[in-house]
């Protein structure tokens, strides 16, 4: 395979933005598990009383992500994100107003490989989202295994990311003063697998903790789509059943993460490598679905809820469809 370089005549500008993708997929890939490393090894330096200060503020903090977290304006603003905006490009693109006050829960479809788009979006605030929905402020769930590694942990919260659970999305929804988003990629680390160009199945048909976690605390629904989102990698074929995604799905189970075999471009060259292609991502923010309030919702009042979000976000994803070059006898599937 003949591989295509990277010209010497890139300009400065597009320079700074693959800079700023290649932070990122480190920091998706691999900082967790660098701070935990060091962490350790400063112990056996004669800097262990970082690690022991640390060790005591932590013990401290502990439950500081499943209460809100600890987000930071500041580090949202970083100009490493709006070069990583400008990189691919992601924009977003409002459907309708979200009163503040009231909270929602938004469901993120697809999760692709590396959840590109909800991230710039939802845990930066290079696409303008405090501008596009006044008073709302968004937090992304993310599996709680990350908010145990030492220093990560602190990284992730000042983005406005909290750990993927009921007790911590409900902590935010109780807020009767309204103006909070938990922001949910309802496929979840699974549909991570099928993500590949021009993939449109979504899994959906039996994730409904969403809706009743909606109903429970009497947030409207959100349905929000990113076209483009699947376009950003290749993936290594595994279709259900293979040998290949049943090792997968095992290892997810046993893990709690799944690990797609991804493959795209690198630094320097084209051909292959980790980094994202240059592919647009708009993500459209559909209209809120209201719900009425229910402690403790049958199974009826769940599906019923749970149809008319899929037929909301069926119904948002063909209506943009054809501006976000998406061939028109493409229809989204859900499993």
């Amino acid at each position: 395979m003949a591989i295509e370089f990277a010209p010497r005549s890139v300009p400065l500008e597009r320079r700074l933005q693959t800079a700023a993708v290649v932070q990122w997929v480190y920091s998706f890939l691999a900082l967790a598990q660098t701070c935990i490393i060091l962490f350790f090894l400063l112990v056996f330096t004669r800097f262990w009383i970082i690690s022991v200060l640390y060790g005591i503020y932590w013990f401290y903090d502990w439950d500081t992500p499943s209460q809100g977290g600890r987000r930071s304006d500041v580090m949202r603003r970083w100009a490493v994100w709006r070069y990583m905006r400008d990189y691919f490009p992601i924009t977003l693109v409002k459907t309708a107003d979200l009163d503040p006050r009231e909270n929602y829960v938004v469901g993120s479809h697809p999760h692709g490989v590396l959840v590109a788009g909800a991230f710039t979006n939802f845990c930066t605030e290079a696409t303008g989202f405090p501008d596009l929905f006044p008073g709302i402020t968004p937090y992304l769930l993310m599996l709680p295994l990350w908010f145990r590694a030492p220093f990560f942990r602190d990284y992730i919260m000042s983005g406005g990311l909290i750990p993927s659970d009921r007790e911590s999305a409900a902590y935010l929804l109780k807020n009767r003063k309204g103006g909070n988003a938990v922001v949910i990629a309802v496929g979840g680390a699974p549909e991570s697998l099928d993500a590949r160009p021009g993939a449109y199945t979504l899994l959906l048909k039996n994730r409904k903790g969403f809706v009743k976690l909606a109903i429970q605390h009497g947030a409207s629904l959100v349905p929000v789509f990113s076209f483009g989102e699947n376009e950003l990698f290749d993936q290594v074929e595994n279709p259900r059943g293979s040998w290949l995604r049943t090792i997968q799905e095992k290892l997810q189970k046993i893990m709690g993460v799944a690990l797609p075999l991804f493959h795209a471009r690198g630094v320097f060259q084209y051909s292959f490598g980790l980094l994202p292609y240059r592919k647009p991502v708009c993500t459209v923010v559909g209209k809120p679905i209201k719900v009425v309030e229910n402690p403790d919702p049958s199974h009826e009042e769940i599906d019923r809820m749970h149809t008319i979000y899929t037929e909301e976000l069926y119904k948002l994803f063909e209506e943009h469809k054809t501006k976000y070059n998406v061939p028109a006898d493409k229809h989204l599937t859900f499993v």
